[in-house]
């Protein structure tokens, strides 16, 4: 590891360690507004770790919501659910940094709720710069649900607390196979003070 590389995780890790005993505040801006949102580092590190390295780093420069999944866009799913989906896109070759350790929601005691935020990822311990937030309640996400054959569900760290009109107005958006035909643009994601 690189001289460089080693002193910038250990900025981020410095940061986030004293930040760790409160909730860290972000606010995600985009084209229809703002979204604020708590994280929740006491019951989920290392994907509040993860989220706030690619914040600390620039790493979510292009970042965009792009798919959004409603109960009408999933005709091949028995199990329905509704999210927005947003990070740097299906489309990104290799991410910054290398998946994350799936926490699931047993360990966090987070569930898939209203507002929440959890990890898109493929098999456990893949996600890495995806993210989504929930609709309504979501429970086949969580530990035991059956939107995932694994059974693992998904890894949540967070909560919107305000702005939850912006994900409903971005879940409403015209789409292609749950892709949005104009991805809305994530201008920046910061850390509130």
């Amino acid at each position: 590891m690189k001289k460089a590389t080693i002193f910038l995780v250990f900025i981020c890790t410095a940061t986030f360690l004293s930040l760790q005993s409160q909730e860290i505040k972000v606010e995600i801006k985009t084209d229809l507004g703002s979204i604020i949102a708590e994280l929740y580092p006491d019951k989920a590190p290392i994907s509040c770790l993860n989220f706030v390295r690619y914040i600390e780093n620039n790493k979510f420069e292009g970042a965009s919501f792009y798919r959004v999944v409603r109960m009408g866009n999933q005709p091949v799913n028995n199990i329905k659910i509704e999210v927005i989906q947003g990070g740097l896109g299906f489309d990104v070759v290799e991410s910054p940094y290398p998946p994350i350790n799936h926490e699931t929601t047993i360990e966090t005691g987070i569930m898939h709720k209203d507002g929440i935020l959890s990890m898109a990822r493929a098999a456990p311990g893949t996600a890495s710069s995806e993210f989504f937030i929930c609709i309504g309640d979501q429970p086949e996400l969580d530990f035991g649900g059956q939107r995932n054959p694994d059974g693992q569900g998904f890894a949540t760290f967070g909560k919107v607390i305000k702005g939850m009109n912006i994900v409903r107005e971005i879940q409403r958006m015209k789409d292609k196979e749950q892709m949005l035909l104009e991805k809305v643009v994530i201008k920046s994601i910061t850390i509130l003070e």
